[in-house]
């Protein structure tokens, strides 16, 4: 039984993903669509890059991944399917892959007719069709030709010596920032060090790394944790930090690394 995954940035309130599964459903009756999230900020690539890349590998091997954000196809931006640790993923080729995966098996460009003269919902006339192919069985060959290189590179934080310059990837439902600050990173520059965070230029900040969100005592007091995703996360321990604070996507989160501080002692005879 196919599975299929769908993730786009056209919320609710539209009929887009209800005519996507009606079209998947009416040639692939016995197919499990699962709906990763719709709520995805539109055109932003790199928003779903981060969504699916940390679920992708809790689905069984042979899934199909359908990512609808920013498809509209053009000379240099094709659609296209991608096969990656034994599951595939279409979508157009605007950098999206290359947020979720670092090395894959095989990519081709589409070469299907769509079922619609009109070229503005490639999901639901291009992508579902794709997709029930290769739920069917048909090779990727056979989709298109092969694809030798993916757009854009994984949107990496600026390392240095002594501070790495982040960025927001991601607000999660409870208003939790998601940067693209990875704790190996984090771990490799610290070198033992002591470090301040700074959200939001110098307005906070934040000198620990924490365990839980339950580590500080007020419901609005800064935490910083690494989720369970591997990047650093600035939160509230029972607050949305992003809108009480007025951070956005892309916002700028820094870590300055500097030595730890140590008292002189006292002289001698001196009372301190």
């Amino acid at each position: 039984m196919a599975i299929i995954t769908l993730t786009s940035d056209w919320g609710h309130s539209d009929y887009y993903a209800a005519a996507v599964k009606g079209v998947i459903l009416s040639q692939l009756p016995n197919a499990t669509i699962v709906d990763i999230t719709h709520e995805i900020a539109a055109f932003n690539t790199i928003d779903a890059g981060f969504v699916v890349k940390h679920c992708f590998r809790n689905f069984p091997a042979g899934t199909i991944h359908i990512i609808a954000v920013d498809t509209i196809e053009s000379e240099d931006v094709p659609h296209v399917v991608v096969k990656a640790e034994g599951q595939y993923f279409i979508s157009a080729d605007n950098g999206v892959f290359r947020q979720i995966f670092d090395e894959y098996e095989e990519a081709v460009e589409i070469n299907v007719m769509q079922d619609s003269d009109s070229f503005n919902f490639p999901t639901r006339d291009r992508f579902a069709k794709v997709a029930v192919m290769i739920a069917q069985g048909v090779p990727l060959s056979e989709i298109g030709p092969k694809r030798e290189t993916l757009r854009g590179a994984e949107f990496c934080a600026v390392v240095r010596d002594d501070s790495i310059e982040g960025t927001v990837i991601h607000i999660d439902s409870y208003g939790n920032l998601v940067t693209n600050i990875t704790k190996t990173d984090f771990d490799q520059t610290r070198r033992g060090r002591d470090f301040t965070i700074f959200v939001k230029g110098r307005l906070y900040t934040i000198n620990k790394i924490s365990d839980s969100y339950l580590d500080v005592k007020e419901t609005t007091d800064l935490v910083a944790i690494f989720g369970s995703h591997g990047n650093l996360e600035i939160a509230m321990r029972e607050a949305p930090i992003a809108s009480l604070c007025g951070i956005e996507f892309h916002s700028t989160i820094r870590v300055v690394f500097h030595e730890k501080f140590e008292p002189e002692p006292p002289k001698a005879g001196s009372l301190f």
